[in-house]
């Protein structure tokens, strides 16, 4: 890679599709990583041009001790694209994804040419952080081995945890995120910080205003069975701005892109439109 990609070498990151294509980014939710978009992505890779990558502190990105802030995030962001030339994307972001998206298009609303939110909302939340810090808390890591780990989430994990989501997805879904250290022990993939950080830092203060002033066509997409988005505070979202338009999707919890993923493509293609 040139020397001028240095920023966007922090990032473990995948470019798809034809270089003319627009361009969409995708920004993935808390604990995730770039490749959860997949399946999204080869639905619209043999016209669009995409990128996808982990966040700071998670997945193989890099790992600061600080900045975790959804502006932190929308700033990696803004570096980012001007590193690679993009000056008008299509941008895509899943939950704590979506409020990093919500602050890029709020602070940096020319780069936007149409927003996609996926099941996040606005509203302040002090004690957030207490699920996931008691969700990460519970794994006794590092495990000696992949094994062992593996045993634990499928076993244990699923007996004790109090999830919100179905306890067997949110094992599946930790157990992805081990990964073996140069030690030979296995651990988090992500920054266990730095995702308790993000969620107190998403959840410091209500974002309306950011809603209110969005300026360009915006998407929000809702699972019917969603814990996360309320169906009153995605009403609300709705009736906040007329630039917003809904659709929820039927059969599909917080994770809407892999509860229903031919339907969530059907709706970004039918927002976006001339494909």
């Amino acid at each position: 890679m040139s020397f001028d990609m240095a920023y966007l070498d922090n990032f473990n990151h995948q470019f798809y599709g034809p270089e003319n294509g627009r361009k969409w980014v995708f920004i993935h939710g808390l604990m995730g990583y770039g490749q959860n978009w997949r399946r999204i992505i080869s639905g619209l890779e043999a016209t669009e041009r995409c990128l996808a990558y982990d966040q700071r502190g998670h997945g193989r990105s890099f790992q600061p001790e600080t900045g975790y802030a959804p502006e932190d995030y929308a700033n990696d962001l803004k570096q980012i694209v001007d590193e690679i030339g993009w000056d008008k994307i299509i941008l895509v972001g899943h939950s704590m994804g979506g409020r990093n998206v919500l602050a890029f298009a709020s602070m940096y609303p020319e780069y936007v040419e149409k927003l996609i939110v996926e099941d996040i909302g606005p509203e302040a939340n002090p004690k957030a952080y207490e699920y996931y810090e008691y969700l990460l808390n519970l794994a006794p890591t590092p495990f000696a081995s992949r094994d062992e780990a593996r045993k634990y989430f499928m076993e244990d994990f699923v007996k004790t945890a109090k999830t919100r989501e179905k306890v067997e997805v949110m094992a599946q879904y930790f157990y992805s995120n081990m990964v073996e250290k140069p030690d030979g022990t296995v651990d988090w993939r992500f920054s266990k910080h730095g995702i308790i950080e993000s969620v107190k830092a998403g959840h410091t203060q209500e974002r309306w205003e950011q809603i209110r002033g969005l300026k360009m066509p915006t998407l929000w997409i809702r699972g019917e069975k969603s814990q996360e988005l309320k169906a009153d505070i995605y009403q609300r979202i709705l009736a906040e701005n007329p630039m917003i338009k809904g659709v929820e999707i039927p059969g599909a919890g917080h994770w809407v892109h892999s509860d229903q993923p031919q339907a969530f493509i059907e709706a970004l293609k039918s927002f976006v439109g001339d494909f």
